[in-house]
């Protein structure tokens, strides 16, 4: 069955927001004004609201008082492409109801988190205008494209003014099959190598005249394939380790390619950083008889919060709401949590359920919606109450 979603309708405030956010097409980097709307209700909170904006990326840092601790409740306002229109039940920048799942692009990535954080803030500063050091809010528009003009820019633009953030809630959607069922404390860090081998063009059937970057490059795929990168640690899985490209010839049979080009990905634990899997790899490389040329590309080092205050706060917070022990993972991909952390903050990722992001029908259950801003509400309590 298919229900209304005019906000007059839904009779919750932080679907209300939710559904204000989902119409606005914010795709990467196109804030699309998602952050005035959220703007014009932090200042009506007594937030210090500041737009910063790098090239082409809009983001929003807005904070509530002057002393420490700080609290960052962070977070994305874009959106990736809906892809192809007529897989889409629905208008994907129109959100619909149906059968108890809000469907829209942003529903679970992570404009529900968003919403959610707002309407907890407004709820906690109504009971606690007093409370302890300072709320904070971190939102780009650039987190699921390049990422190197949103929070990354952000942090480092506090870092010169003397700001820093102690503990920051992120919400991405971090949980699995219920709500609050998996937090994020660490992410495993990601690496990309772009490598060229070169050879030499030639005739298929003269290959004493030629020299086949394919047949150079086959002993290096295996020996980096059977690599034992390592096993992981207490908090971190195994480092895994992935062509994801491989290109040769000219589109002819009978010629033998002068040109090999393979590109490939680390996600890795603690147990590595940039630099010594970067030398590794090289010394396989090296190893071989091959002439090649090797780009790298750093998306994030991984990062950890080890137990604290943070941690025992949200933890005990979806106990209370769900009645689950939540598990703490540092599994997924990677976040804007790379780019807060080394800072030195304290960073716990607690979201909506993941199933659907990304995908055509994105959605989140209509209830978890108001569930995740009482959590975020009880973890302001905690924090700064």
């Amino acid at each position: 069955m298919k229900e209304s979603t005019a906000n007059s309708d839904l009779k919750d405030p932080t679907t209300d927001l939710l559904c204000d956010l989902i119409r606005r097409a914010s795709v990467t980097p196109d804030d699309a004004g998602c952050q005035s709307l959220l703007i014009e209700r932090l200042e009506r909170m007594g937030f210090a609201c500041e737009t910063l904006q790098f090239e082409d990326v809009t983001n929003l840092w807005a904070r509530r008082g002057t002393d420490g601790p700080v609290l960052c409740l962070a977070g994305h306002t874009d959106v990736v492409p809906p892809g192809d229109l007529s897989g889409w039940n629905t208008d994907p920048f129109e959100p619909t109801l149906i059968d108890g799942l809000l469907y829209g692009r942003g529903a679970a990535d992570m404009k529900s988190g968003i919403a959610a954080m707002v309407t907890a803030i407004e709820r906690f500063v109504a009971a606690c205008p007093d409370h302890d050091g300072s709320i904070a809010m971190l939102i780009t528009s650039d987190e699921e494209g390049p990422a190197r003009n949103g929070t990354l820019k952000v942090v480092e633009h506090l870092k010169e003014r003397g700001e820093s953030i102690d503990w920051c809630v992120l919400g991405e959607p971090s949980s699995h099959e219920r709500l609050g069922d998996v937090i994020r404390i660490g992410r495993r860090g990601s690496l990309s190598g772009m490598l060229t081998v070169n050879g030499i063009q030639g005739h298929v059937a003269y290959p004493q005249s030629a020299d086949n970057p394919i047949q150079r490059f086959a002993p290096v795929l295996h020996a980096l394939y059977d690599i034992e990168w390592d096993q992981g640690n207490d908090y971190f899985p195994p480092t895994s380790f992935q062509f994801v490209e491989l290109k040769a010839g000219i589109g002819a049979p009978n010629v033998t390619p002068g040109e090999l080009y393979a590109r490939f990905n680390f996600r890795y634990s603690t147990e590595w950083t940039h630099e010594s899997l970067q030398q590794k790899v090289e010394s396989v490389l090296d190893a071989h008889d091959i002439d090649y040329e090797l780009r790298w590309h750093l998306s994030g080092e991984p990062f950890l919060t080890k137990p604290g205050r943070l941690i025992d706060a949200v933890s005990a917070v979806v106990l209370e709401e769900t009645g689950i022990e939540t598990e703490q993972s540092t599994g997924g991909g990677t976040s804007d949590g790379r780019f807060i952390s080394p800072a030195g903050a304290d960073v716990v990722e607690l979201g909506p359920v993941n199933k659907s992001i990304h995908k055509i029908n994105e959605h989140i259950a209509i209830t978890d919606v108001p569930q995740l801003s009482t959590m975020y509400e009880k973890i302001l309590k905690r924090m700064l109450g």
